[in-house]
């Protein structure tokens, strides 16, 4: 598709050193919903990028046949088809070595999941996990939603986006069944909805913007005091904002120390941190090593 990728170079972020071209999504204006399909061929030679960069949209992928690597932020997973794969808003991917693959791409942004909010903590959890090799009723499952709704856009019939809305519902549910992801099981405060606020603060932090790397920050973009925020995360994660913050501000230090040629002091600056003795000692805290042990154990690995 035409019009989907903003590349190196076309705007400031990626024209910093390190920095990751931001895919956005388009779609014909006959459908006017925020919602794309098709193949691997149709929707682009984007499909199949050999290097690392974000989306701002969702993506769902149907590998039926070829073979290569998929790299999910920093591991990588070898296809051996079928596969059905998920990716969230700002999470970091691309394909290595990639040869006849093919299958069907599904992309659409948050706005799509407006009838089903509660399917976007399922794609989090989904896009958590590798992608496993489909057999039997799952995969003859997972053709027929594809077939259904590849056929239901190209159609573009009345109450299309209704329907396309409920057959995504539907694969998205059973994807979680299929990979044995269940209900939380924690009780929620009446009125409150900490899945939806810990989805979007999740989806912000993941965006790689050291603007939002702040509890009070993301709050404020979505809208909630820091305390309810904390609450929501909380229940919806067992885990606090700030752990998570951390998480995400090391794991892209990790990214730019493994992918790139930044200094650790450019690294320090590109992740918040003004003092690169402080963020050394935060990257150690985080993740055992130091900056340089992680960068030479990521040489060693070929990048891995």
């Amino acid at each position: 598709m035409r019009g989907t990728t903003v590349l190196p170079g076309e705007n400031d972020a990626a024209g910093r050193p390190g920095a990751l071209p931001m895919h956005r999504l388009e779609v014909p204006m006959r459908d006017a919903v925020p919602f794309a399909i098709g193949t691997f061929d149709s929707i682009g030679p984007m499909a199949r990028a050999a290097f690392p960069h974000r989306h701002t949209f969702y993506e769902i992928v149907h590998v039926t046949r070829g073979r290569g690597t998929h790299v999910t932020d920093l591991a990588h997973w070898p296809l051996r088809p079928p596969h059905l794969g998920f990716l969230v808003p700002g999470q970091v991917h691309h394909w290595e070595d990639a040869a006849g693959v093919d299958g069907s791409v599904v992309l659409f942004t948050e706005d799509f999941l407006l009838d089903h909010p509660g399917d976007r903590d399922l794609l989090r959890l989904l896009a958590e996990r590798p992608w496993p090799t489909l057999g039997g009723s799952g995969a003859a499952g997972a053709d027929r939603l594809l077939a259904d709704l590849h056929e239901e856009y190209a159609r573009g019939a009345d109450a299309c986006p209704s329907v396309l809305r409920a057959l995504l519902h539907v694969l998205v549910v059973r994807a979680a069944r299929l990979y044995g992801i269940g209900p939380a099981g924690r009780r929620r405060p009446p009125g409150a909805r900490p899945g939806a606020v810990a989805g979007e603060f999740t989806r912000l932090i993941g965006l790689g913007d050291p603007a939002l790397w702040s509890v009070r920050a993301c709050a404020a973009r979505i809208g909630v005091t820091p305390g309810h925020l904390t609450d929501a995360v909380k229940a919806a994660t067992g885990r606090t904002p700030g752990q998570l913050v951390r998480e995400a501000r090391a794991h892209e230090a990790k990214r730019l120390l493994a992918r790139t040629d930044l200094t650790v002091r450019q690294v320090a600056g590109r992740v918040g941190f003004d003092d690169a003795a402080y963020f050394c000692r935060f990257f150690r805290r985080e993740t055992g090593v130091s900056p340089g042990d992680f960068r030479r154990g990521a040489e060693v690995r070929g990048g891995a």
